[in-house]
């Protein structure tokens, strides 16, 4: 009798049957009515109250936060760069981020699924967002085993990048520790090696030549092994296959069960790098120059509010930070329980993320004051972004540390642990779409995970050739670009314009309760204008500010360029493929045909509508379905 609530017993064995039925004939047998989702009864959620939550925030607090933001927000007039970070955090990022948590959450289906649901045109909507997500994921897994190589190197004494007696020291190398050494015994430091006066006098070397710190040599002569150009692949570098390798068997050790594995790990994987972010500013603080550092850094220039540049790069900034349109919130998402209250989830997420970002600006310029005081030269000249700070900088400045192994191991550790959230949600939305749409393989996920990963590792082995690190750039600039907000604009539209703003609020009161008339104004004001028109901003001003991908010096070739905007347009274009085809394959005019394509599919139906309350209930008698 399901009117009634019946006994723990009466319970167990009505969860008993429940699961006898889904297993064999997918029917509900309360309402005596299919389920309305053939794929939701063997999918899967999450089992633990704050697996989705960290997960959520492992996701959107990552590499960016660490060697991205400071850099943005150190060019953009220091502590007034927070100003246009919040505004946009406010129009743009929370918008989209809870737009996708209710949508997923709603159905309870990957963007492979729903999309095609919502509106059966946008299907291509959710393949453009899955591609995203595979080609972050090809280079994003490199980035981790970089961090697995010198995260294990950094254990060897004295740590490898320290000095330039090596082989893959060019003449430009110069350390200062060997340069205080040389002038000890009364030589001249030139080229890497200490000469007699005598010697350095019959070279007459009167023009200075550059510096390169032993990191960089390192990184880029040992390890790396770069080569000229992107045209010379070269060879594999085995030392790199190797620790790519290592990269993706951690990824599928912790997804092969799916989120049940994957929001364990994440318990400590996004709690871990706080408690070394903190480590390291407690460190920072006690180092000569730390104070010199902070200033510089947050010192605000509100001349610089007043550029485009300014809001510019807050817009992209926040908006890659949160990661929509990627598919990834979508896919996290729709594991959650139907009642969940992803409004609070998406706040908490979006505040977290820019307290995590500034303060981490705090300890990177806090130890990059120390290195400037170090090397006798201003902030300015050893501020880097991306892996020139992470594996460059940061390198060269443990070696100045005492007990440099012990910091290095655990910044490489952060690294590690801060990369491997992103990547879990990023291989998650792939193989999510695979099962979502071939719901015969969930019951060998495993080998789905497996295969996903056998893939993605041979897919990334052209970034650990010699050429690797071009292809890392290239990929880098265009993979999750110009693409991603137009899929973001499609997605307001979407919902705003076609589904209907006060519909999906509708949806949402189904889901979280009754909202404030306040609550319905703001949201439908938000997603239908203020969010499009600032994407629409975002997206005119990356094309206005468009200048061809460059590696340091290296200019790339033509071709490259146009490979990149393939790369950058290839989503998007998608969708638009998609779309046209189910235009003509309804056989009636295209005029008709896209009404009706933009009407939601008889299956768009809630994923639990009738079980929120039994599930309340058997939650409060200590039992899970």
């Amino acid at each position: 009798d399901c009117s009634t609530k019946p006994t723990v017993e009466g319970w167990l064995k009505r969860v008993e049957r429940r699961r006898q039925l889904a297993l064999v004939s997918n029917y509900d047998f309360c309402s005596d009515q299919p389920m309305n989702d053939e794929v939701l009864a063997k999918r899967g959620s999450w089992t633990g109250r704050y697996d989705f939550l960290l997960s959520l925030l492992g996701y959107s607090v990552g590499l960016g936060n660490v060697w991205r933001f400071p850099y943005l927000c150190y060019s953009n007039g220091g502590g007034a760069f927070l100003i246009p970070f919040a505004v946009m955090l406010v129009i743009a990022g929370l918008p989209l981020m809870f737009m996708e948590l209710s949508l997923a959450q709603y159905v309870g289906l990957g963007p492979a699924i729903l999309f095609k649901r919502l509106a059966p045109i946008s299907e291509g909507v959710g393949y453009g967002m899955i591609l995203v997500s595979g080609m972050v994921m090809l280079y994003y897994n490199v980035i981790i085993a970089w961090t697995v190589f010198y995260m294990v190197v950094s254990f060897e004494t004295p740590l490898p990048w320290r000095g330039c007696q090596h082989e893959w020291a060019s003449a430009n190398c110069f350390s200062y520790e060997e340069e205080d050494n040389c002038l000890a015994t009364n030589g001249s430091y030139f080229m890497a090696s200490c000469l007699t006066r005598e010697q350095f006098r019959m070279l007459n070397a009167t023009v200075r030549t550059p510096r390169k710190p032993p990191a960089e040599e390192f990184f880029k002569n040992y390890f790396l092994q770069i080569s000229s150009g992107i045209e010379e692949t070269g060879m594999i570098n085995q030392r790199l296959a190797i620790c790519l390798l290592a990269a993706w068997v951690i990824v599928f050790l912790c997804l092969s069960r799916g989120v049940k594995s994957s929001g364990k790990v994440v318990y400590f994987t996004a709690l871990f790098p706080y408690v070394v972010l903190a480590a390291l500013f407690i460190r920072g603080l006690t180092l000569p120059g730390a104070y010199d550092g902070i200033l510089y850094y947050v010192r605000p220039d509100w001349e610089k509010l007043r550029t485009a540049q300014i809001w510019g790069d807050a817009a992209v900034q926040i908006f890659f930070a949160l990661s929509p349109a990627w598919g990834g919130l979508l896919t996290l998402a729709s594991y959650n329980r139907f009642d969940n209250n992803c409004y609070r989830d998406a706040i908490v997420v979006a505040i977290s993320n820019i307290l995590t970002s500034f303060f981490a600006g705090f300890v990177i310029f806090a130890i990059i004051g120390f290195l400037a005081h170090e090397l006798d030269t201003g902030v300015d000249s050893v501020i880097d972004q991306g892996a020139g700070l992470a594996f460059v900088v940061f390198p060269e400045l443990v070696g100045k540390l005492q007990m440099p192994r012990m910091w290095s191991v655990l910044f490489f550790f952060m690294l590690l642990t801060l990369g491997l959230d992103s990547q879990f949600t990023l291989m998650e939305t792939v193989v999510t779409a695979v099962l979502d749409t071939f719901p015969s393989l969930r019951r060998r996920k495993i080998a789905v995970v497996a295969g996903v990963s056998i893939v993605g590792y041979l897919g990334g082995l052209i970034f650990v050739t010699n050429s690797g690190m071009y292809w890392f750039q290239l990929f880098d600039k265009y993979a999750a670009n110009w693409s991603v907000l137009l899929i973001a604009i499609a997605e307001c539209i979407l919902v705003g314009w076609v589904y209907g703003c006060e519909r999906f609020i509708s949806n949402i009161e189904e889901m979280l309760g009754k909202r404030s008339i306040w609550f319905h104004r703001f949201w439908i004001t938000v997603w239908k204008y203020i969010t499009p028109a600032m994407l629409l901003f975002i997206l005119c001003f990356n094309w206005l500010q468009y200048k061809p991908v460059a590696y340091g010096r290296y200019i790339y070739p033509d071709w490259a360029d146009v490979f990149g905007w393939i790369i950058a347009l290839a989503p998007f274009g998608i969708a638009v493929v998609v779309a046209v085809r189910k235009i003509f394959a309804t056989q009636l005019i295209p005029f008709q045909s896209i009404e009706k394509l933009l009407q939601p599919s008889t299956e768009w139906k809630p994923s639990q509508p009738r079980m929120a309350s039994e599930m309340a209930y058997e939650n409060s008698a200590g039992i899970e379905l």
